[in-house]
Order: structure tokens, then C-alpha cells, then sequence
């Protein structure tokens, strides 16, 4: 029977992300039951149910097997064979299946064929519905090669599906072949073997390495109850330290027997290092200070791979990930430059071209870009508020993004790509919900993997506007427009101006809610409680105006001053709990908080940075992340990076190395300190994770497409895989313990997903661990600065001292820092000023050109502005941190 054209889709993918799951249905509980527990004995051999599949060894003809139109099937050899053309784009183009095959909700089955292919490809396995919109119970991707193979699959039916179809879907290839199939078999009463996850050694370390004045600490598995002697060895097997474990019990979050050992007073640099105990032996590590220099950049380099309307050059990212500019309106693509909105929404269409692709599908969110955006901004704003933080590795050429050269910051460059398109979902004057912003945009249905961008056919759609996103919108343009006042008023101008229209909107509709029902073709991203979002657009509007209306939002908010409505104790920061946003930069952007509002708020910063140094310190594997009843959420791996951010911002604030430690250790497990000895960044560690859930970085599915590229890190384990139907997890999840429901494979997207919103917060980390030196914090800085405000009536006078505390002379000289609030400079002395937005830079004159070992420059000026501030914490003389006095 042949297919018809609609037969011939992919399946859809399944929800998105990030999800809040309030709670798992009756068949989702019953299908996860079903599934065998990892870790017990092998089960006895269940009697196999009758077979569903007709005339699976071919020896009746074909029937009633059916193939795609642009292919013909025969029985040769007792196989059935078909001939593949050249040239295919997708999967699907190439089709051979079977229908009418009952399948029975809460049923365990087992799928198994024998197929041979002249050139190798990836035969995309599935159990569907035969029409649309092909719910799927079985989606593996399956390589195939000449010397034939057998391919074996569990699963449990999730749903009644009284016709559905198996379908092997065997296009997309550049080359033909002729492919085989034999011992087609599906049968119920299966029992899914028990899944035993490769986990090399016992001995789990940082697989990238160690700050050599950092904490060096590890993990090993293992039953013993006396401590156990250990030894790390050089390169060159030399002993470089020794010492015994330290016996721990029974992890929860493993359910494995654990020890952790300290190998901290090892200093000195080096590559190849390994730790050994009990005969077995770690991943190699190295002991260096540039140990995160390039995962700063690769993890940037992220967000360029992902953008949308626009050619991803080769020069930047490599032949294997460059690619034609996708959405733009060219055939097959319907475009983004001209979108309608979903039937009954709107009846305008708007150009929301550019900004980043989600996560590896081809939807765009804005509260996800929001979040994504910030974080972005926030690597680079911490260059300037931040002692220890420095901007050469963020700025003008640094990075890969095509506007290099422009005097621009790269990684401002890289985030206006995304702060444009977020301006774009604005709803226009006149029309009605005018200022708001459109949830999201997205195909109107989901589309398969492998596809690239350029080649996506469907038609893409305005999702309804929501408080929550018009709120992502304030807060992100609020901060836009303060950081790129000293490179492009003009742009600053339209994000203050659209980050205004924003608030105003969302205070005029402050609960118009996404539908949690909305997923269809992108994720629902519902938010059911937005005064987080509230929050924390008021604090970045605040910080960027100083005015009185945006102070009392934020003063006046229940969130102020509560450390577990802004850092929520079971998670903190993330696309839907964005209050800590807002806290950040309330405690660490110069504004026009008084001292003591000042304090309160870095209280709130602290208080929760040492919860989770605590949790760190608590825990065998060292992450600051502890759920209640171990409850890994989607996308853990970015909670533990969110909640490092809040660590990091406290040592910047303080200068306490237990708050570093926490972050160096929540890097270690990142990296291969875990239970599944796993490093969850491309590229990182010698067991990375290389098979995100991905589009276009797809090379499990199609060996001609890339790995992700290096910088990429995973969701990371996720307690719901299973119940939240993620097809590999179903068949081989069931019953992981916490921190060990994790599968490196595309197939995976309830683990295994990338995503801009995960990647932000690991630039951040990333760009202040490569700032943290060897581990040491940098007490002489060569330069001191006393800064003294003199507050009256309408403004101030500021006295300024900057004295060079270093052995060589500085010239010619320039100081810069950020003015608290919109304070104007109006009247200067002793120096030439330059002022852009609150960015403001001291140079010399003619006179005090040169400042000499031991030798002082005073200069000063007045400013316009109303009420006490306090004064700003950092200065940058030439680039590099002052101390101040």
C-alpha cells in the first residue's frame, strides 16, 4: 500500500523545554510504570504477545507493506528491497512502511528489523499514527550500513492508537542506495532489558581541570567502607599527590555508595593529570589559570550558530556549520519578514525577522530571548561593575560575530541581533493590546529533525501577546538602552523608548496570560504568576532612569527584599522566575538606591549565594543545586549554572572565596564530577555529551551534518524524561535514579536539548571563571581611586583621586565608570570628561599627562541630579580594575 503525501511527514517533536509540569497523567504514570527499573536483577522472560506486524520475513510478496511514490519495492533474496534515490532533502521524502496496526495504551512492545544499505544512512524508526498529526510512540534514529544489522527497540504505548503505522523513514541522502529489510517484528508483553549506562571509571573529576589556587576535590563510587588510599599522577606518572577518601554513604541523588577525596594542595600547572584509587583511574584533567578562555568564547559562539535571517559564515564558524540564511522568504521557506498571526489572534502582519532560534528548532520565543538577552548583557555589564571582571575577551574582534571591526563590543554586537527581533513582537500603535509584546513565533506545526532552517516549508504565526513576554521586553530593552548609550544613542533611544511603551502596556494589562494549551508547533511557555516579571522590569528600568515611579515599583513590590520569592529555594532563576534578574542588578549596577536600600538588596544577593554554597559544600558531587525530594528539573544543568551566577555575583560583591569555591565546584560536576562520569559541554572533557537534541546539529540522525559545536551544554537530567514522553527516555529511563535520568542522544529532547536560555548563563560563568585567574583573588591592582560625592540640593560635587599604586608610570591615562541613576555632568575640573548614557571617562590634560609610581591625580565635576546615591563601587583605569580607598 503506498503512502499518502501526508503519510510521507515527519512525526511531530514533542512539548518544548522548559515547561512547568504541574503533574503526570494517568497514562503517562501507567506507561512509566510499565518500564523496567534500572539496577534491579533481569527480569524473567515475559511470554511474547501475538505478532503485529503482516508477512514481516516477506515470504507472502509485499503486501501489505507500502513505500513512497518516488521509490519501488520487490522481494530479492527473501528481503524486501527498494531503491533510495539521490538527492533527497528529508527523511521523509522516502518512505517504507505498514499500517493498521493496533497498539494498546500501557502495553510494553517490542520493535526489532534486520536492514542492509549499499551507502551507509540513518533509518528514522517509528511507531505513528498514520494521519495527522502522527503522535509518535517510537522515534529512534538508526544507522544502516552494507554488512546487515539488527535493530532491537522497547517501548510502552502512551495511548490507544487502533491504526497506527510503523514507518521507516529513509530519505535525505545526497547519494542512492538500495535498501534491505528483513524479520520485521513487533510484539506485545515485552520486557525492555534493564539499561546500564556507560559510566568509564568510577573516579569522577573535572574533566577540563582545575584553577591551580582553586578547590580540587572528586568523586569515586564504590562499596568500601574503610577510606580508600588515593594518588594524583602527573603526565608523566610521577606522583604528584597523595592522600585517603573520605567515605560518604549512599548518594541520593545516584543511589550509589560514594567517596570524596581533596586534592587541593596540589598547585603546580600542568596537563595529563590523573587521579587514581583502588586500581581504577580518572579522565585526564589539567591544573592551568586559561582553563575557561575558550569556553568563554564557544559558548558565545552559540548564539551566532543559531541566529535567524542571516548566512552563517564559514570564515567564523567552519565549513561543517556554515549554512544558507534560513526564514527569509525564499522558497521553501514562507519567510518571518511578513508574519500573520494565528486565526483570530490579530489581523495585521508584522516583520520579526532575525533574533536566535530557540532551541534547535525554528521557533522564536521572547520569554526565552528575554532571559537569553539579559544574561548576555550581563556577561559584558559585569565588565564594568565587577573588580576582578575585564572586557579585552568580550570586545571589538574578540568574538565570532560578522560586525566585528565596528568599535562595537562583540558580544553587544551579538546581543542586539536578538534585542531587534524582540522589538519587532511589539504590537503596533493603534491596534489593540498596542505596546505589548507577541508571546511567541513559531511553524504552526512541528517540524521533524534533520531540517535546516532554510529548508523549513511551514507557514510561521504570531502566538497571542502576553504580560509576561511584554514584561522580558521591558526589562531587556531597559537595560539595552543603558549599555549601548556610549556606542549608538540612537538605538538606546528606541530601546528606552520601547522598554516605556512596555511597561506602560503591561500596567494597563497586568494578566493577560500565555494558554498553557499552546503547543502545537513551539512550547506553551505559560506563566500563570507574573509579578516576578514585574520586578524585575521595574528594577532594570529603574537602574537605567533613576526616576521615582519605577523606584516605588520597585520598593513597593511583595518580591523586594525577599530572598525566597527571588530566589526560589527548590530552583532560583529562570525563564519563569526572573525576580533574581532584577535583584542582580539592583546590587550591582550603579543606581539610585540609597546605602541603606542598597545593602538590604545585596543582603538578598547573599543570603541566597550562601544557601547555595551550602548546598555545594553539602553534597558528594560539590553542585549548588539540591530539589526537594531530588527533583531534577527539565533543564537542571542551567538551574545549577543560574543559581552559580547568584554565587558568582556574591564574590564579586564580597570577595569570600567560599562563594568562588561553590561556583569552581558547580564547573566540576558540569564537567564530569557526576554520576554518569559525563561532561554535558560539546567539545569539554574527554566523555562530552555530542548528540543535543538538535535541527540541524544533527549528526546521530545524518552523518553529513555536524555534532553541536564545541560550547554547547545539554538540559542535563530531568526527573519527568519519562513521564513527559520523550520517546528514548520511555525505552530507557524508567526508574533512573535523579541525577542519572540523562541520555546523550538526539532523540532525547526532555534531556538532551540545547537551548538559548541554557547557553546564556554558561557564557556568563564561563567569561567570570576565565576572569578568576589561577584561582587567586588579584589583591594589587596597581591603581587606588577615593571617590567622594558631596550631595546638595539639585545635584552633587564629586572629588575624584586616582593614585598609581604600581613600580611604572601610567600614560596617557583614562579612568571609566558607571554614574548611579541619570545624573548629568555639568560643570568638570582637572580633567576632560566624556559622558555617554551613565558611562562616564576621566582623561588627562596637558599637564597631568603622566602619573608617576606613589603619585596622585585629583580632578572632579558637578552633577544634575536629585536625592543621595551611592557611589560607584568600580573603576577601570585603562581597561583594568582599581582598588578603591
Amino acid at each position: 500500500m503506498n503512502a499518502s503525501p501526508l503519510s510521507a511527514r515527519p512525526a511531530p517533536a514533542r512539548p518544548r523545554h522548559g515547561r512547568r509540569v504541574f503533574g503526570m497523567s494517568a497514562a503517562a504514570l501507567l506507561f512509566a510504570a510499565a518500564l523496567a527499573v534500572p539496577g534491579t536483577a533481569g527480569a524473567e522472560e515475559a511470554d511474547p504477545g501475538p505478532e503485529q506486524i503482516s508477512n514481516g520475513d516477506f515470504t507472502a510478496g509485499t503486501a501489505p507493506w507500502w513505500w513512497t511514490a518516488n521509490t519501488s519495492g520487490a522481494v530479492s533474496e527473501g528481503r524486501l528491497c527498494a531503491a533510495v534515490p539521490a538527492g533527497t532533502t528529508n527523511p521523509w521524502d522516502v518512505i517504507i512502511g505498514q499500517n493498521d496496526i493496533p497498539i494498546v495504551a500501557g502495553e510494553s512492545y517490542s520493535l526489532s528489523y534486520t536492514a542492509t544499505s549499499t551507502v551507509p544512512l540513518t533509518v528514522q524508526t517509528r511507531v505513528q499514527e498514520a494521519t495527522a498529526p502522527y503522535a509518535t510512540e517510537l522515534a529512534t534514529a538508526d544507522p544502516v550500513g552494507p554488512e546487515p544489522v539488527t535493530v532491537t527497540h522497547f517501548f510502552t504505548a502512551a495511548a490507544d492508537r487502533p491504526n497506527a503505522q510503523v514507518a521507516l523513514q529513509i530519505g535525505g541522502g545526497d547519494s542512492a542506495t538500495t535498501f534491505c529489510l528483513d524479520d520485521v517484528s513487533l510484539r506485545g508483553g515485552a520486557e525492555p532489558p534493564v539499561y546500564e549506562p556507560d559510566t568509564g571509571s568510577p573516579v569522577r573529576v573535572n574533566q577540563v581541570g582545575y584553577l591551580p589556587h582553586g578547590p580540587k576535590k572528586g568523586t569515586v563510587v564504590t562499596d568500601a567502607e574503610a577510606p580508600l588510599a588515593w594518588s594524583v599522577k602527573a603526565a608523566d606518572g610521577a606522583t604528584a599527590a597523595t592522600g585517603t577518601t573520605v567515605p560518604q554513604g549512599e548518594d541520593p541523588s545516584s543511589r550509589l555508595r560514594v567517596h570524596t577525596f581533596d586534592f587541593s594542595a596540589l598547585t603546580t600547572a600542568g596537563d595529563g593529570y590523573t587521579v587514581e584509587i583502588d586500581g581504577h583511574t580518572s579522565e585526564p584533567f589539567s591544573l592551568r589559570a586559561d582553563l575557561y578562555d575558550s569556553l568563554r568564547s564557544d559558548a558565545l559562539a552559540y548564539f551566532y550558530h543559531n541566529r535567524s535571517g542571516t548566512p552563517i559564515d564559514a570564515d567564523l564558524v567552519g565549513d561543517a556549520y556554515a549554512r544558507p540564511a534560513g526564514h527569509i522568504g525564499v522558497a521553501p521557506n514562507k519567510g518571518d519578514k511578513d508574519v500573520p498571526c494565528q486565526p483570530g489572534v490579530c489581523d495585521y502582519r508584522l516583520d520579526v525577522s532575525g533574533g536566535w532560534y530557540d532551541a534547535g528548532d525554528h521557533g522564536k520565543y521572547v520569554v526565552n530571548g528575554g532571559i537569553s538577552v539579559a544574561q548576555l548583557m550581563a556577561t559584558y555589564e559585569r565588565t564594568l561593575t565587577a573588580e576582578d571582571a575585564e572586557s579585552a575577551e568580550l570586545g571589538d574582534g574578540a568574538l565570532r560575530v560578522p560586525e566585528r571591526g565596528n568599535a562595537v563590543p562583540d558580544i553587544l554586537d551579538e546581543a542586539r541581533w536578538e534585542m531587534e527581533f524582540l522589538m519587532r513582537m511589539q504590537v503596533p500603535a493603534g491596534e489593540p493590546l498596542a505596546g505589548m509584546a507577541h508571546h511567541k513565533m513559531h511553524d504552526a506545526a512541528w517540524t521533524g529533525l534533520p531540517l535546516a532552517p532554510h529548508l523549513d516549508p511551514q507557514q510561521r504565526e504570531l502566538h497571542p501577546p502576553s504580560t509576561a513576554a511584554t514584561l522580558n521586553l521591558a526589562a531587556a530593552a531597559a537595560q539595552c538602552a543603558r549599555l549601548y548609550a556610549p556606542y549608538d544613542a540612537d538605538f538606546a533611544d528606541q530601546c528606552l523608548e520601547a522598554a516605556r511603551t512596555a511597561w506602560a502596556a503591561a500596567e494597563a494589562h497586568p494578566d493577560v496570560l500565555a494558554d498553557p494549551n499552546d503547543g502545537t508547533g513551539g512550547g506553551a511557555y505559560s506563566d500563570g504568576d507574573v509579578s516576578d516579571e514585574f520586578y524585575w522590569a521595574a528594577s532594570e528600568l529603574f537602574t537605567t532612569t533613576g526616576e521615582a515611579a519605577f523606584r516605588q515599583a520597585v520598593l513597593s513590590s511583595p518580591l523586594h527584599g525577599d530572598t525566597d520569592a527571588v530566589f526560589p529555594a527548590g530552583g532560583g532563576i529562570s525563564w519563569g522566575s526572573t525576580g533574581g534578574l532584577g535583584v542582580l542588578t539592583l546590587a550591582t549596577v550603579p543606581n539610585a538606591l540609597t546605602p541603606a536600600q542598597l545593602g538590604e538588596v545585596r543582603s538578598v544577593v547573599t543570603t541566597a549565594a550562601d544557601r547555595y554554597a551550602s548546598q555545594s559544600r553539602a553534597q558528594v558531587y560539590g553542585l549548588p543545586y539540591a530539589p526537594k525530594d531530588e527533583d531534577y528539573v527539565w533543564g537542571s544543568n542551567s538551574q545549577v549554572l543560574n543559581n552559580m551566577i547568584v554565587l558568582a555575583t556574591a564574590h564579586d560583591l564580597t570577595g569570600e572565596a567560599a562563594y568562588q569555591d561553590a561556583v569552581l565546584s558547580g564547573a566540576d560536576y558540569l564537567l564530569g564530577r557526576n554520576p554518569l562520569n559525563q561532561s554535558y559541554v560539546t567539545g569539554y572533557g574527554e566523555r562530552d555529551s555530542r548528540n543535543q537534541h538538535h535541527r540541524f546539529w544533527a549528526h546521530q540522525n545524518d552523518p553529513d551534518l555536524p555534532h553541536p559545536p564545541a560550547g554547547s551544554i545539554a538540559g542535563g537530567p530531568n526527573l519527568t524524561a519519562v513521564a513527559s514522553g520523550d520517546p528514548v527516555a520511555v525505552e530507557k529511563l524508567g526508574g533512573c535514579a535523579p541525577a542519572m535520568c540523562y541520555l546523550d542522544d538526539i532523540g532525547s529532547w526532555a534531556t538532551n536539548e540545547v537551548t538559548i536560555n541554557w547557553n546564556a548563563p554558561l557564557a556568563f560563568i564561563a567569561s567570570y571563571l576565565d576572569d578568576a585567574g589561577d584561582g587567586r583573588r588579584n589583591a594589587s591592582r596597581g591603581c587606588e581611586v577615593t571617590y567622594t560625592s558631596h550631595p546638595w540640593s539639585s545635584g552633587s560635587t564629586v572629588t575624584v583621586k586616582l593614585k598609581n599604586t604600581g613600580a611604572e608610570p601610567v600614560s596617557p591615562w583614562q579612568l571609566t565608570w558607571l554614574l548611579p541613576g541619570a545624573q548629568a555632568v555639568s560643570h568638570t575640573w582637572s580633567a576632560q570628561f566624556d559622558q555617554h548614557g551613565r558611562t562616564l571617562s576621566a582623561r588627562p590634560l596637558s599637564w597631568n599627562r603622566v602619573i608617576a609610581p606613589g603619585a596622585t591625580v585629583d580632578f572632579g565635576f558637578n552633577t544634575k541630579a536629585s536625592g543621595a546615591a551611592a557611589d560607584p563601587r568600580t573603576f577601570k583605569l585603562n581597561g583594568r580594575s582599581c582598588s578603591t580607598g
